[in-house]
């Protein structure tokens, strides 16, 4: 940085950063998951999200311990989790909105809430049990760490006890508070009353918790538990029916339901697989369904408007109900929900997936968690500029509606994507557009919405260094120079059409955007015109007879 002031005479070196900076592409592949899961653990809380990035970190926050991660209710949240992992999709969040269907009977005696620890040998060793007293208070959790034997008293003679490790510490936590703590613990059921303290006769009192030792034989130091932070949790009990669409829709500032998903910054597409498992069990009905659909769909668009404090680069995929299985039947459907946006996306038919819970037989599922993992895979291998279509979604065994193609050419005109299988070449997504008012060409697919709204996140992102700088000529270069090399570069890779960059975009950071009187208010605008690259939907050859004798005279 030059300095201001010079007092005694010499030769000085300046730094000065005259470059323009960089800007880097955000991510695009980041899905956002709303429905049911089989538990909710290790630190997930019900209806908030939860960042997950490989199916074993779901199923540790939303499984059973040993667990496959599916329902006996057949949810559709894990399914359409385990499909995006399995096609290519990366991070993403999902928020738990139940363990159970809303109005499930409740069982006469609850299940206490309990949890095993194993032993250092990987067997069996403490059983907590979280009293029931206690259980409408929430979770507590359950530290174990390393102990020591008692310090002999003073003025004992003697050497003090070694420490053989044998010897742990338990604290009972809940959130914050430390609740109970208990130290110089020992396995051994007899031990020096003097040096430690069996276990379970130190626990004994505990307001919290009772515990069992379940370990069979062997030494000490062999049957202490594993150091490490557990959870005891009470059963998550089933919301009554006529709160579920509430639950549901969630509290922004709570950051719960599908509000609350909204208000993680780096989702950029979103799915409520569950609100058609609801609506299958009658506990919502479609005019609801069509309520939890809308709310997605005026966050995203809220969010690009400015209205919503949201990134704007955010799409929902949606599924068609399990009731319009045939074409005519979704275009009925889809005319009584009546909703346009270039901000969601649809696709048809529901696709048959191995079910784990019987036996591998087929079920159907919507496909919006399968489309997601296409999406992040095309972004990865191709580009967020590629139309996310012609690909096979791996894991679909088949589909629940064989669509041909007249019955095609009556659903791509309103932007139901399909789902087809081709002789041959297996099934495919046969679809590449949003559900955009049909005149509104310009965003008529998905790719041309996603490049835009990826262009339009780099670039708020990667300008941040603006704000505050002197506004002036020599900024309007900087900011040109930037905002070009990034638009360059993304052109080089073949999302922008055109021969050269001057055909493919335009960059505007001048005297006659920025006059006096704006530059007064402390405003800087740049203006930017890209050409998207548009998806080959229709492929056409013309074909004529050609004698090969008229154009050679």
């Amino acid at each position: 940085m030059a300095r201001l002031d010079y007092f005694a005479p010499g030769v000085y070196i300046e730094e000065i950063d005259r470059g323009s900076r960089p800007i880097e592409g955000v991510s695009t592949a980041v899905a956002g998951f709303v429905g049911f899961t089989e538990d909710v653990r290790g630190g997930a809380e019900l209806y908030k999200p939860m960042l997950v990035t490989t199916w074993t970190q779901y199923l540790n926050y939303f499984a059973r311990p040993n667990s496959d991660g599916f329902t006996d209710f057949n949810a559709y949240l894990p399914f359409s989790v385990y499909g995006y992992f399995m096609n290519g999709g990366g991070r993403c969040w999902v928020t738990s909105i139940g363990t159970q269907l809303p109005g499930a009977p409740r069982p006469a005696t609850p299940e206490p809430a309990t949890l095993r620890i194993n032993s250092r040998g990987n067997r069996p060793a403490l059983r907590f049990t979280l009293r029931p007293e206690q259980a409408s208070g929430g979770l507590v959790n359950l530290v174990i760490i390393d102990g020591s034997p008692r310090a002999l008293p003073e003025g004992t003679e003697g050497e003090a006890p070694p420490n053989t490790g044998e010897y742990f510490t338990i604290q009972i936590r809940r959130g914050d508070e430390l609740l109970e703590q208990y130290e110089n613990l020992t396995m051994n059921r007899e031990p020096a009353a003097q040096i430690a303290t069996y276990a379970l006769a130190a626990l004994r009192n505990s307001m919290y918790v009772s515990v069992e030792d379940i370990t069979q034989s062997g030494q000490p130091l062999a049957r202490r538990p594993v150091n490490g932070q557990y959870e005891l949790a009470p059963p998550i009990v089933a919301a009554p029916p006529d709160r579920f669409s509430q639950n549901l829709e969630g509290v922004r500032d709570d950051r719960t339901g599908v509000r609350g998903i909204f208000e993680v910054d780096e989702i950029t597409m979103l799915a409520c697989p569950d609100v058609m498992r609801a609506y299958q069990e009658q506990i919502l009905n479609l005019d609801q369904v069509h309520g939890i659909i809308e709310l997605m769909i005026s966050m995203c668009e809220g969010s690009a408007s400015g209205d919503i404090p949201n990134p704007p680069n955010r799409m929902v995929v949606l599924d068609a109900p399990p009731d319009a299985v045939k074409p005519q039947q979704v275009v009925e459907w889809l005319n009584r929900f009546n909703r346009r946006s270039m901000f969601a996306a649809l696709y048809y038919p529901w696709i048959k997936v191995p079910n784990p819970r019987d036996r591998g037989n087929p079920i159907l599922v919507p496909p919006c968690g399968h489309v997601m993992g296409v999406w992040a895979r095309t972004d990865e291998t191709r580009g967020v500029y590629k139309a996310p279509a012609n690909e096979v979604p791996r894991g679909v065994i088949g589909l629940g509606y064989e669509t041909n193609f007249r019955e095609q050419e009556l659903l791509n005109p309103l932007g139901i994507n399909c789902i087809r299988s081709f002789p041959n070449r297996g099934i495919r997504i046969w679809g590449a557009r949003t559900l955009v008012e049909p005149d509104k060409t310009e965003w008529r697919y998905i790719s041309v919405r996603r490049l835009i709204s990826y262009i339009e996140k780099s670039l708020e992102l990667g300008t941040q260094w603006v704000v505050f700088e002197p506004n002036d000529q020599d900024l309007w270069a900087r900011v040109t120079r930037t905002v070009s090399n990034f638009l360059e570069r993304i052109w080089r890779e073949g999302a922008l059409f055109g021969a050269s960059p001057a055909q493919a975009f335009y960059v505007k950071c001048d005297e006659e955007l920025n006059p006096p009187e704006t530059r007064i208010l402390g405003r800087l605008y740049i203006e930017v015109g890209v050409c998207p690259v548009r998806p080959a939907e229709f492929v056409v050859f013309r074909i004529s007879q050609w004698n090969g004798i008229e154009d050679s005279e």
